[in-house]
């Protein structure tokens, strides 16, 4: 008797159902960043929300901290094709960041500390679909990853999920951000595949 049973071919990798096409697993945590690694102390940190108005509203440090926390498990797709799955997540919904806020705009362009820039329809960042992070892993976030604090919208490619963000402006018109001004696509659906425009 054989060890092997006949039309044995071993083991195969299967695909799993959480990968959108053309992406691929990671173990690791890929770093990509369109420029240098800004290192922002958190003392020195602040997040700004600027309506469509004019008007404004600031968190420092503890300010933030303050906030109700969430955490959060999610898979992760970034454009150049790796994906990682169940990656964990603490920070503050996006959601919270509009309480009190009346507005009748459609778009919010998020800024960064290193200048970068990335446009999100609201659709796309409210009703529990966006945070602003400051954990990952149970650990702080690191600067490579986009730390102190980055946004997370985990349903769309990661370089929507702007590092070291500093603040959100709402517009009344789509504006591009950096990568989208370049060539990629403007929502950036990883299941999709949008990729560039």
């Amino acid at each position: 008797m054989g060890i092997v049973s006949s039309g044995f071919m071993g083991r195969r990798r299967r695909e799993s159902p959480a990968l959108p096409p053309g992406q691929y697993l990671t173990e690791g945590f890929p770093v990509l960043s369109a420029g240098p690694t800004p290192h922002i102390d958190r003392k020195d940190w602040v997040f700004s929300f600027t309506s469509d108005t004019g008007s404004s509203r600031h968190w420092d440090w503890n300010g933030f901290m303050a906030l109700p926390q969430e955490d959060v498990v999610v898979d992760i797709h970034c454009v150049t094709s790796w994906s990682k799955l169940g990656t964990a997540w603490r920070g503050v919904s996006v959601d919270t960041l509009f309480d009190g806020v009346d507005s009748h705009v459609r778009f919010a362009l998020f800024h960064s500390y290193d200048g970068y820039t990335t446009n999100l329809p609201l659709e796309d960042v409210l009703g529990g679909k966006a945070w602003i992070v400051h954990e990952f892993d149970g650990e702080p976030l690191a600067a490579e990853h986009g730390g102190p604090v980055r946004l997370l919208v985990p349903h769309l490619y990661l370089w929507k999920s702007a590092k070291w963000v500093r603040g959100l402006e709402l517009t009344a018109e789509e504006r591009p951000g950096f990568w989208e001004s370049r060539g990629y696509h403007l929502h950036g659906d990883p299941w999709r595949e949008e990729r560039y425009g």
